[in-house]
């Protein structure tokens, strides 16, 4: 690729607004306020031009997951940047602590190595209760000592830990996250309303997958979920994929927490970006089926085969979202809550060039990551 570019003739979502017949210009790795003197040029008319995708919950992908060898990391971080996702955060499962503090230290080299932009670890410390796709047995109570081996395994790039906070330990542990500049997430809880409010007063920022593994809201007893939509500092991540809300549930999320405090996330796990077939979960084994992933023993639904560029087509031409709105949730909201808006999350001079190229129905025609096209536009 020339080290000087310009995308002219796009329909660009910038922070302030959507701007037709706009032109975003690349130098090297970065986005640039003017192109540089013979520039080349490519013209995108009739396309969108928007952030790359920032998903900060996801297992896998392309047959293999995060939880498996640094090859198979890679796979799936190729296999997310195909459709969009230019900075992912790579998410655990329920095991064996060994193995966790383990995994902590491979996937920290590759964090390290900026293959992916830190660690986001979905269990051990959640509800019986609320188990969703992780082995019962191997679940354990979020005492801070516990959650600390993490946090040091990580060697820095520990992104995010959810925890049931109901749990013995769950409020010092959400106290322990925040002093250490961890995202404490409240998922896979049985906790009332008031030990989530509880929670979030702790240090709280986040809801994972906001709906699911969690007590449905109810008029007596409100639960998590009108405790995280109600607090302007949580964030809530939803997984639209059409599993795993309804549209109407969705809807209620915009709503009560507003455009700026909602993440889409894929929760995505190996069979992303492959299909149908069987497939292990940390030690679960999964059966997908027509795109949705079950535990073979159990039934419960087991992560998605979701992609972000999926998502974002989805939110604008079935629930009806603003493209602008989209956008948030898909680049600019985890961007910040990752602590990295200065460098991603939208198209301004001075940030990395990552963006994707979309067409007139929002399907993916073109991925940019760092100023290299991960997938060159399909412009005919």
């Amino acid at each position: 690729m020339a080290s000087s570019l310009v995308l002219a003739g796009a329909r660009v979502v910038l922070p302030g607004g959507v701007r037709d017949d706009g032109r975003v210009s690349v130098e090297g790795t970065k986005i640039t306020a003017a192109p540089a003197e013979g520039a080349e040029v490519v013209d995108v008319t009739g396309h969108w031009l928007v952030p790359g995708f920032v998903d900060i919950h996801n297992h896998g992908g392309g047959g293999a997951s995060f939880s498996g060898t640094q090859e198979e990391i890679l796979t799936a971080v190729r296999t997310h940047r195909l459709h969009g996702t230019t900075t992912l955060v790579a998410s655990t499962v329920t095991d064996e602590m060994d193995l966790l503090v383990r995994q902590a230290g491979l996937l920290s080299e590759l964090a390290e190595q900026g293959d992916i932009a830190g660690i986001h670890f979905e269990g051990p410390f959640i509800s019986p209760c609320r188990k969703g796709a992780h082995s019962e047995e191997l679940l354990r109570d979020p005492e801070p000592a516990e959650v600390r081996k993490l946090i040091d395994a990580a060697r820095g790039k520990a992104k995010m830990v959810t925890l049931a906070a109901e749990l013995p330990g769950g409020i010092d542990s959400v106290r322990l996250l925040a002093e250490h500049g961890v995202i404490a997430a409240i998922g896979h809880t049985d906790a009332s309303y008031e030990q989530t409010v509880e929670a979030i007063d702790a240090g709280a920022t986040v809801a994972t997958h906001l709906f699911n593994a969690m007590p449905a809201l109810g008029h007596r007893a409100p639960g998590p979920i009108a405790a995280l939509l109600e607090d302007e500092r949580v964030t809530v991540e939803l997984i639209n994929d059409g599993t795993h809300l309804h549209p109407a549930a969705l809807e209620l999320a915009f709503h009560h927490a507003g455009a700026d405090r909602v993440a889409f996330i894929t929760d995505a796990m190996d069979a992303a970006g492959i299909g149908d077939g069987r497939y292990m979960l940390g030690p679960l084994e999964v059966e997908v089926s027509e795109g949705v992933a079950r535990l073979v023993h159990g039934g419960s639904i087991a992560g998605s085969t979701l992609t972000q560029d999926r998502a974002f087509q989805r939110a604008v031409t079935v629930d009806g979202l603003s493209v602008e709105d989209t956008v948030a949730a898909l680049s600019a909201n985890p961007a910040r809550l990752l602590g990295l808006s200065d460098r991603i999350g939208s198209l301004e001079p001075g940030k990395d060039a990552d963006l994707v190229l979309l067409d007139a129905d929002f399907a993916l025609k073109g991925v940019m990551r760092h100023g290299e096209w991960v997938v060159a536009p399909q412009l005919a």
